[in-house]
């Protein structure tokens, strides 16, 4: 939000500093951003009018001109300029002036006449990023010769540039930042005066709206015989071009400055141009429009359109139409102003490409109890520039945004900012800000006025009497607060620990957004109802991600871009579902590894990464807990490298190399490994217990068995454990063989069971019942004990 300070004192003007009142609204909460002056320094340039340009009788580009600069005899003054000509107002600067440069005016002969000063151009004042600059600067006719420049153009402005945040919609028009400043400083507030116009014109255009909720308040009238072609006021450019707009015509140039007079966008359309009445409705689906920036755009159900009984003729709140815009040429126009509600034009101009004033307002919320005060302003300022009969106001007014009462509790602010307010004082202030509100055994109930969209809970209001009272009047005192340990629970293991585990493993942490493209979404992840955005900032980021992988390959594809040959990356992160009529959010870990499976070293053979490699890192995050991997199918996984995690019967990830498919569609030169689980099982862990620690030797016996190849080593290994042989410690396949002496088709697997007691050593006779269980076991799952 930029506007001119000059603009500013003229709704109020407080006994401050430029740089005092910038101090003053940043402490408010308006964020100057900038301050900076409108000109840069130079004095003694007037405004100056030539009276005679004859041609220099030694210069063929050079003429000899009079100049009126206010005194009673004319300037000689030599002029190389293509532009001059006899009636200009333009800048002088007299002999003894200092331009910008520290460019000295002094008198001189040119090609042997004398010159007694020098006309300017708008760059050889430093003002050309105002106006392009072609030769002498030309003013308006109406400019007073002899008035110094500075004056005349008030060029010791200063502009001020603030940071709005989203939620201080309020003070993106003048009003609202003057609003703001008399509250702060007590300074009389000096509102525009608007007058009525009479009703000079038996015209109203039917208006229908058919979406109420998204346009409650609809305002318009017809303004007939109007010169669009007229001279915008020299002011009001000055303002407009000082707050960033340009001019354009005179009709547009009056929305624009009620825009950013009073906060409220406005539109005029070229009445000859439509058909029928105004309708407020939804766009059709594949419906298209021209916008004022010649940008042809494809619409659908969920765009607001402003419309006649023909075509579309504006995006709602956003752009207009080109084929309904207001030219010089124009003599009957519609003027609109609406109120056009936050989530019906959230998001949408982001769509299309777009950020306009307008949209910018409309998206954060106007104040739609001053839409009419903006009609009634915009055609004051038309009918004294342009002139022109002005029609009644078609009007359809809906359920206007209900203002919900906050209760404030005095104790309350007390305890927040640690300083007590009396009733008084919060009395005081909210009259400051214009909220109504009534005191009830010392609570106040307050209604939030229609121009304050922010303030909704009593927490809003609480941080509007911080702001009043003053930040630097709280005091700063300790927190009297007794301090107490926070339990460390034994059966949760900190996410610092993991996050630990998998850094001295080589793996670095990364954040990505939680939004993802939605064909990632449906085709790498599976997930063919994913959790789609209302207002997405851009198109890939429309849905939440359901998984982290695909946050994981892009920084991974991001690295192997900037030819990193080893790669290892993990991020924690929430991740989002449908559950029934809800959603549901969990908390994930996932990982990813690419190149080789250790750094370079000499002593050790290069070997590419495999899924083996991620499986062990996966086992020691959850060490000492044991992990059970099922072979299983993953859109984004290897049909045949892939499996699922289990926690004990709980499914809780995923871990496999990447899919063909994607590895050649992201141009990896090799697969990488990746694994997700659940957080939730991964922090759990159990309380360690006492454990008696055998004194006698453990006895192991291997058992080589024959399977047929779809019989999975978990399998085996799951029905082993759970058979509970007695003295079995642990079991481990040691050995996988194919090849000679074995059939097609079939494979060896070895097995070494550790058997031990803690109070004897184990004799055969206590060995090998154990031992048969298990080759029970064995047999029941078709595998055959190899002798």
């Amino acid at each position: 939000m930029k506007f001119s300070e000059n603009w500013l004192r003229s709704w109020v003007n407080p006994a401050l500093s430029s740089d005092e009142l910038g101090q003053l609204l940043t402490m408010a909460g308006l964020e100057v951003e900038a301050l900076e002056a409108v000109a840069p320094a130079f004095n003694n340039v007037v405004v100056a009018e030539v009276l005679e340009v004859v041609k220099h009788p030694d210069a063929d580009r050079l003429n000899v001109c009079q100049v009126n600069v206010g005194e009673a005899m004319p300037l000689t003054i030599v002029c190389g300029a293509p532009n001059v000509a006899v009636g200009l107002k333009v800048p002088c600067a007299r002999i003894g002036a200092v331009l910008p440069g520290d460019f000295k005016i002094k008198q001189a002969k040119v090609r042997g006449i004398a010159s007694f000063g020098m006309m300017c151009s708008d760059k050889e004042l430093g003002l050309a990023e105002e106006r392009d600059s072609h030769g002498l600067w030309v003013l308006p006719e109406t400019a007073p010769v002899g008035v110094s420049l500075r004056d005349y153009l008030e060029l010791d402005d200063k502009l001020f540039t603030l940071k709005l945040t989203p939620n201080r919609s309020d003070c993106s028009g003048m009003s609202g930042i003057a609003r703001e400043v008399a509250a702060f400083t007590g300074s009389e507030l000096n509102a525009v005066q608007i007058s009525v116009q009479a009703i000079s014109l038996n015209e109203q255009l039917p208006v229908v709206v058919q979406d109420a909720i998204a346009c409650p308040l609809y305002c318009g009238r017809r303004l007939s015989g109007v010169n669009a072609a007229a001279q915008t006021p020299v002011w009001m450019q000055r303002r407009l071009e000082r707050s960033g707009l340009r001019c354009i015509n005179a009709v547009v140039d009056v929305t624009n400055y009620v825009m950013m007079e009073l906060g409220q966008p406005m539109h005029a359309y070229d009445a000859a141009s439509l058909s029928g009445g105004i309708t407020v409705r939804r766009a059709r689906k594949d419906e298209t429009l021209t916008l004022l920036n010649d940008q042809a755009v494809v619409l659908d159900e969920t765009v607001l359109v402003v419309a006649d009984d023909a075509r579309v003729l504006a995006m709602a709140g956003i752009m207009g139409g080109a084929g309904s815009g207001v030219e010089t040429s124009t003599r009957d126009i519609f003027l609109e102003a609406a109120f056009f509600h936050p989530d019906a034009i959230a998001g949408r101009a982001r769509r299309f490409g777009l950020a306009t004033d307008s949209s910018f307002r409309f998206e954060r919320g106007v104040d739609f109890a001053a839409t009419r005060k903006a009609l009634e302003r915009a055609t004051q300022l038309l009918v004294e520039i342009c002139g022109g009969t002005v029609g009644e106001v078609s009007e359809v007014c809906g359920a206007l945004p209900a203002r919900a009462a906050i209760t404030l509790r005095p104790a309350r602010v007390a305890r927040v900012l640690g300083v007590t307010l009396d009733c008084e004082e919060i009395s005081n202030i909210f009259n400051k800000l214009h909220l109504d509100f009534e005191l009830h055994c010392e609570n106040f109930r307050v209604v939030p006025p229609s121009f304050r969209f922010d303030l909704e809970i009593e927490a809003d209001l609480i941080e509007e009497l911080a702001r009043l009272h003053g930040y630097d009047a709280i005091p700063a005192l300790p927190p009297r607060i007794a301090l107490t340990m926070l339990p460390d629970c034994e059966s949760q293991r900190p996410l610092q620990n993991i996050q630990q585990r998998l850094v001295a493993r080589d793996y670095q942490e990364i954040v990505s957004y939680s939004f993802v493209e939605e064909k990632v979404e449906r085709e790498l992840v599976g997930n063919t109802e994913p959790v789609a955005l209302q207002n997405p900032i851009a198109s890939n980021m429309a849905v939440m991600r359901s998984s982290l992988i695909g946050g994981l390959v892009e920084a991974l594809r991001f690295n192997l871009n900037r030819k990193q040959p080893r790669v290892r990356l993990f991020e924690v992160g929430a991740c989002f579902a449908r559950a029934a009529d809800d959603y549901l959010q969990t908390q994930r870990l996932s990982g990813m590894a690419y190149g080789a499976s250790a750094p370079e070293q000499w002593a050790l053979k290069s070997a590419n990464v495999d899924f083996y490699d991620v499986k062990a890192d996966v086992e020691a995050l959850f060490a000492p807990k044991t992990l059970r991997f099922v072979a299983a199918v993953h859109p984004a996984l290897h049909p045949g490298r892939s499996a699922r995690i289990y926690c004990g019967e709980q499914a809780i990830g995923w871990l496999g190399e990447l899919h063909p498919h994607w590895q050649q569609q992201y141009d990896m030169p090799q697969a990488a490994v990746w694994f997700e689980v659940e957080l939730a099982a991964l922090t759990q862990t159990s309380v360690p217990h006492l454990a008696e620690i055998s004194k006698f030797l453990p006895v192991r016996r291997d058992l080589a068995v024959l399977v047929n190849e779809d019989v999975s080593v978990q399998s085996l290994l799951d029905a082993l454990r759970e058979a509970g042989a007695p003295y079995v410690q642990t079991i481990d396949l040691f050995d996988v063989y194919r090849g000679k002496g074995v059939d097609p088709g079939q494979k060896s697997l070895a097995f070494r069971v550790a058997l031990q007691d803690t109070q004897k050593t184990l004799t055969d006779t206590e060995i090998e019942p154990s031992i048969a269980e298990l080759v029970k076991v064995l047999n029941k799952c078709g595998a055959q004990l190899r002798i």
